[in-house]
């Protein structure tokens, strides 16, 4: 039996990954570390690299590893893990057009930027904050969470949105006829090939 591990930086990804496992491959095992602390430092303009790698360590043994937070996915790309919003940005940049980026935590913004520059130089990238959304996010109020962020991007002009963290992924069901991409999805099927 297989195993998939996951870094995370908050514990509500716990639940959305574990469903997502048992959809998509079912049987595999599944491991979580969870640092907040991850994200916060990163947020805070503090260096994570070490620590990432050093919170990647202990999901050794794994099969294949996803690490779920877009802010640090350079720092666990660059460890030798799967990023896991660049299947997403892989998808968006496929799907051609102006892309709008969308947001929750200001930290987000570059190295979602720069991953979606990376699969495509020419990309035609509009940010879209939602900083607004965050203290519900981080008040637990994830069902207000998710409608602010949708309010946000109902209209935005562009040929398909991408939602840059995790945490945003249940908003694309509030935008229903636009073209909405999140990363935990196509991270576990990607994740899952590749092992």
């Amino acid at each position: 039996m297989k195993t998939i591990g996951f870094l995370h930086t908050a514990d509500v990804h716990v639940a959305t990954f574990g469903a997502l496992v048992a959809e998509l491959a079912p049987g595999w095992r599944i491991r979580h570390v969870v640092d907040p602390s991850l994200l916060a430092d990163a947020r805070a303009g503090r260096p994570v690299e070490q620590r990432v790698r050093d919170r990647l360590g202990e999901l050794a043994g794994c099969d294949v590893v996803v690490c779920t937070c877009s802010t640090i996915g350079a720092e666990a790309e660059r460890a030798g893990v799967l990023r896991g919003d660049r299947p997403m940005a892989r998808a968006a940049v496929a799907a051609g057009g102006r892309i709008a980026v969308a947001y929750a935590v200001a930290s987000t913004l570059e190295p979602t930027t720069a991953l979606l520059r990376d699969e495509d130089p020419g990309a035609d990238l509009i940010p879209v904050p939602c900083l607004s959304a965050w203290p519900l996010f981080e008040a637990g109020e994830l069902e207000r969470y998710h409608e602010a962020i949708a309010a946000r991007l109902r209209d935005v002009d562009a040929e398909v949105i991408v939602l840059a963290q995790p945490s945003m992924a249940p908003a694309a069901a509030l935008l229903p006829g636009r073209p909405v991409l999140a990363s935990p999805r196509t991270a576990v099927l990607a994740a899952t090939r590749r092992s």
